[in-house]
């Protein structure tokens, strides 16, 4: 069974450093956050530049990688190899005889974007024997709130639970955004040390990574003109549809939740308590009434799956895609 990634920094901490770290999972933040704790921990048993490198899976084989990996520093105690995007990487195959037999002078660590499949193959079978793979979980619910709170505190700022909950509904599950919006939230408070509720709303309005949050709205009118306006907007600056569609079968997900508590005349805050979000993120959700009916949610639902499939299956324009999608789910 895989270990988890977290193990890592234990391990580095009694000085036990191996000869493969195979680093692979959902959660990128903790993936780039490890390789930056491995790479510091070898950086003392290396005197040359030469003896670094970085490899990326869609430029390279694994043999040339291997046979790198094979050949000694040139003068340091060991050298550091980073293999990234492994999931590129055609033949896979020599990876299992190279982790049957490593070479002692060499720290490899391959970055493998994404899960393995549940049915371990080779090389993965050798690599999880030998305890060389690691899994890097994505943070959730409770785990992630706390990990919230916690980096505000390093930060020597307060975030209570309620707010954090409230930042991730806004933001997302993805730590590396969470962390840069936070960071531009210290920056706003400036000598201030509580991040409130007014912080957040305001934030996420104004900064334009928020823009999601203005995307929301739109779509909580069904005005179409302003959706595709704010949602092109955000596909032009970075924003990949894979994540604005994430974001939204997320949200309809809990706006149907919500509506069924509705029918059951559960009141506003014990209906938030239930479901684990902010009672501001909750009114947002119960306004959706005025636009959508319960067969309306059915024909949002459709409409997500179909792009979802549309995504991993052809090479669609993402504007095109998303002007489908939109389209879709404001049908009455």
């Amino acid at each position: 069974m895989p270990l988890s990634i977290l193990y890592i920094k234990d391990e580095i901490k009694k000085e036990e450093i191996k000869p493969i770290y195979f680093l692979y999972g959902e959660d990128s933040y903790s993936i780039n956050l490890t390789l930056k704790i491995i790479s510091e921990s070898v950086d003392s048993f290396i005197t040359s530049e030469f003896d670094k490198e970085i490899f990326h899976g869609k430029e390279v084989t694994l043999q040339n990688v291997l046979s790198n990996a094979s050949t000694f520093p040139f003068g340091s105690q060991k050298k550091l190899i980073v293999l990234k995007e492994f999931e590129e990487i055609k033949d896979k195959k020599g990876l299992k005889n190279y982790a049957d037999s490593p070479s002692d002078f060499t720290v490899l660590i391959i970055i493998n974007n994404g899960n393995l499949p549940k049915k371990l193959a080779e090389p993965f079978k050798t690599l999880d024997k030998l305890n060389y793979l690691y899994e890097a979980k994505a943070l959730k619910g409770k785990y992630l709130l706390s990990w919230l709170s916690s980096f505000a505190a390093s930060k020597n700022k307060t975030l209570t639970n309620e707010n954090a909950q409230l930042l991730a509904d806004l933001v997302g599950e993805n730590r590396e955004m969470l962390e840069a919006q936070l960071e531009k939230i210290f920056t706003y408070l400036g000598g201030r040390t509580e991040i409130t509720f007014e912080d957040i709303k305001k934030l996420a309005i104004s900064f334009k990574e928020f823009s999601i949050f203005e995307l929301q709205d739109a779509v909580a009118k069904k005005d179409s003109s302003e959706t595709l306006k704010i949602a092109f907007n955000m596909l032009d600056n970075g924003k990949e549809l894979t994540e604005i569609l994430n974001y939204f079968t997320r949200y309809f997900l809990t706006v149907s939740r919500v509506f069924e508590l509705d029918r059951d005349k559960i009141p506003q805050s014990e209906g938030a308590k239930i479901l684990g979000i902010h009672p501001f993120y909750y009114s947002k959700c119960r306004e959706l009434r005025k636009s959508y009916t319960d067969k309306d949610l059915l024909s949002v639902s459709r409409a997500l799956l179909k792009t979802d499939i549309s995504i991993k299956t052809t090479n669609a324009d993402k504007k095109t895609l998303a002007t489908i999608l939109f389209a879709e789910m404001f049908q009455s």
